[in-house]
């Protein structure tokens, strides 16, 4: 059974504007990266202890096609999705959003 999926609003935000950024690079290449988003995320609901810890109780996974890291956490069948990180950002961006 798929654990309940709560995506925090920053997280949301990053995919807004990565979305944006792709469509305006190509049409049709930011519902690309939705859809990889999507399948990443419908993954680590499915099986999210399937990764690795990457910071203290939380998990990353990657982003296929994309450069992109989801970073969550799981807790009594809910997975809480605090950042849609671009992976060649400064770690501690994402840092200070999960402490």
């Amino acid at each position: 059974m798929a654990a309940e999926l709560i995506i925090a609003p920053e997280a949301q935000q990053d995919i807004d504007e990565a979305y944006s950024w792709y469509e305006d690079r190509r049409y049709g290449l930011g519902e690309e990266f939705l859809s990889c988003v999507d399948a990443a995320i419908q993954k680590v609901c499915r099986t999210p202890e399937l990764y690795a810890k990457a910071y203290h109780q939380y998990r990353r996974a990657l982003v296929r096609r994309f450069p992109y890291a989801i970073f969550y956490e799981y807790n009594e069948e809910k997975v809480f999705v605090y950042s849609i990180f671009h992976t060649s950002q400064n770690p501690e961006k994402w840092k200070k959003r999960l402490i």
